[in-house]
This record gives structure tokens, sequence and C-alpha cells, in this order.
């Protein structure tokens, strides 16, 4: 579904990514740790398409999308759940779930779908953005992506700054789309949720990926939880 292969990305005279390879295969869910400011969104970034990697290449079901605009990469199937949110204050929470709404032969979400698996937004449809906690700006910033019909969800750390209730509910949703076998990249701080609900894990620290393997492998790593994920 998803191959990065030796990128190399820069934000001015800055070597950010230095040579990332990873992969995310059909219907699994990946996991990507580390600590802040080692570079995991810049990983989101690149792979939509609003930082280009200098170096290697990025393909998205057999299509290289490396130097491609993201509006074209998004219609290919790649969804993005930014961090933060990015809910828009003064749209409501109809408005912000449809504004990118987009018909799919093959996947079926829409509002009414969306509305039936997370019924809590059903009562804030008239809600403007600002009004919603941050808990259902998340499930909002969730159900917009997912009214794109995306085979390939971007998810950058969806459990950010949540009460615990919360992120259960957050780990429940990441569960019921693997299940619709939409493929999800996930980068997460909160390093117990990622090892609960990925099929593989990478680290990255300092622009290079230190480690990947199964959630157990990692976990029965404790020099490499310690080092990399101050666990």
């Amino acid at each position: 579904m998803l191959i990065v292969d030796d990128i190399h990305t820069y934000y001015g005279n800055s070597h950010v990514l230095q040579g990332i390879s990873l992969q995310v295969q059909a219907g699994k869910v990946v996991a990507l740790l580390g600590r802040n400011g080692v570079g995991k969104t810049t990983i989101i970034k690149s792979i939509i398409g609003f930082q280009t990697p200098r170096r290697g290449r990025i393909v998205v079901k057999g299509i290289d999308v490396t130097k491609r605009l993201s509006h074209c990469i998004a219609r290919l199937g790649v969804g993005l759940v930014p961090q933060g949110r990015s809910i828009f204050p003064t749209l409501s929470t109809r408005e912000n779930i449809t504004l990118a709404a987009r018909d799919s032969e093959n996947r079926g979400w829409t509002l009414a779908r969306v509305l039936e698996t997370y019924p809590i937004l059903s009562e804030r449809m008239g809600h403007m953005g600002w009004q919603l906690s941050g808990g259902e700006q998340q499930m909002t910033a969730i159900a917009r992506a997912l009214m794109t019909n995306p085979v390939l969800l971007l998810m950058d750390e969806p459990s950010e700054g949540l009460a615990p209730l919360m992120v259960l509910e957050i780990k429940r949703i990441i569960r019921s789309i693997r299940e619709e076998g939409i493929s999800v990249l996930l980068v997460e701080q909160n390093v117990p949720l990622a090892l609960q609900v990925a099929d593989h894990v990478y680290i990255i620290n300092k622009g290079r990926i230190v480690f990947h393997g199964l959630p157990s492998e990692l976990s029965n790593n404790e020099q490499m939880m310690n080092r990399y994920l101050g666990m």
C-alpha cells in the first residue's frame, strides 16, 4: 500500500530525514514512534506532499507520488488526520466533516455512516468548531478524513492532549478503521496505545530509523524503549 524508500527531506539546509525507509501493507496499522523533534511529522508531510523529499521515493498503490502535489496524492486515496486536528473554528461540525467528502464506488463512508459509528458527533452537528472539546475535535478530524473514503490513513498524534477515556475511544476507533481494511500509518507519543493497536512498529531518532519489528519485540526490548522512547 505504501512504500517509503530512502527519502531525504530538508527544511532549508537542515537535513531532517536522513534516508528513511518504511512500509505499510494493505489493511495493517503501522506505528511510528520517537521523541519530539526527531522527524515523525516530517515523514507525514513528505508522504502527503507538503514537504517534497530531495532524494528517495514514495510509492502509494504502486504509483510513485514523490513529486506530486498534495491534492493529487489525496485523490489516490490518502487521508490525513493532522497533528493539532486543524478543525475550522467558525464552521459547524457538519461542515467540518463534509467539506472534504468524496464519493467512492469501493468504500461507503457517508455522513450517516460516520454518525452511526461515532454517535457522539450526532449531538454536535450544529456546534461550531470552537465549541467542541479536544476529544470532539479529534473525532471530527477523523470523521472528516474518513469522508474522503481513504485506502491509506495518515494519523499524526491523534491522542495528543486527550483525557484517558478519550484515548481509549481513539484506540477503539483505530481498531475499527483497521477492521474496515484501511491501512494506517500512526504517529504517536503514547507508546502503550501504539503498541496495542499496531501490527508493526518503527522508531525514528534524529532522522533515521533505529528499530522496526513487531510490537511484542519492542515491548521486550527494554534497552530500546529506554534509550529512544524514555520508557
